[in-house]
């Protein structure tokens, strides 16, 4: 199957930012579409990657910008200076969010009906937090992302699926940080799983990923597991 991309520009809050949007060329017709939230740097080749990936199972794949058209951190200290606004301000993060998947179900290719989300590290949080205001979507997934709770969504149900993909190692999301998000999911009336990789630290899809200090190694056994889970966890919140 052939993949095609498309840049596709929106505004918010006055300025402007572009998503990368992938294509199959089969089957024909309006699809579901699958965002993909970037990690902390910005929206970069990783994303892009899965995005054609998706494209590639027969959905749409849109690799999202949350930080500015051609914004992309360089080092730690431009990538955390990126993310912590949002971070600090999840309310606005999830507008911002909100307003992007409201983008993509206007697009002509895609089945407004049947949306998703997925997000590495940052964008799994994002991931959670559009799955946390109630979203009329089918389905959100984290891939190493953080669990934290938002502080201004309890009380919501989660109408979306929920998966989280997690290394066990992981020095930013402690074993207790797990419960907490099972927890929380519970409460909100969610269908949630969370997949714990033992061994296994924070960033491992990320090839790139060889910093043990910090605690972010690429593994590829989990991240084909969470790969392959993955396919089945969006066939069924697609069917």
């Amino acid at each position: 199957m052939a993949i095609h991309t498309r840049a596709i520009g929106y505004s918010h809050g006055g300025r402007a930012y572009e998503g990368l949007l992938a294509l199959g060329d089969a089957p024909a017709g309006k699809r579901p579409a699958v965002l993909i939230s970037h990690a902390w740097a910005g929206r970069g080749p990783i994303e892009e990657e899965y995005a054609r990936r998706l494209a590639g199972l027969g959905y749409a794949g849109f690799a999202l910008d949350l930080y500015g058209k051609g914004v992309f951190g360089k080092t730690t200290e431009e990538c955390q200076a990126l993310m912590t606004p949002l971070v600090s301000n999840r309310a606005h993060l999830q507008e911002r969010l909100l307003h992007v998947i409201e983008v993509v179900k206007g697009l002509p290719d895609i089945d407004a009906s049947r949306i998703a989300i997925m997000g590495f590290c940052f964008g799994g949080l994002c991931a959670l937090d559009v799955a946390r205001t109630g979203a009329d979507i089918r389905g959100a997934a984290s891939f190493h992302g953080l669990f934290g709770a938002p502080g201004n969504t309890r009380g919501r149900k989660v109408k979306a699926k929920v998966i989280a993909f997690h290394g066990y190692d992981d020095p930013m999301v402690k074993p207790e940080d797990v419960v907490a998000l099972g927890n929380e999911l519970t409460e909100a009336g969610a269908d949630w799983q969370i997949h714990a990789y033992g061994g296994v630290m924070h960033a491992f899809t990320n090839p790139q990923a060889n910093d043990p200090a910090f605690g972010t190694v690429y593994d590829k056994r989990a991240a084909d597991r969470a790969w392959a889970s993955l396919k089945l966890f969006l066939a069924e919140c697609f069917a």
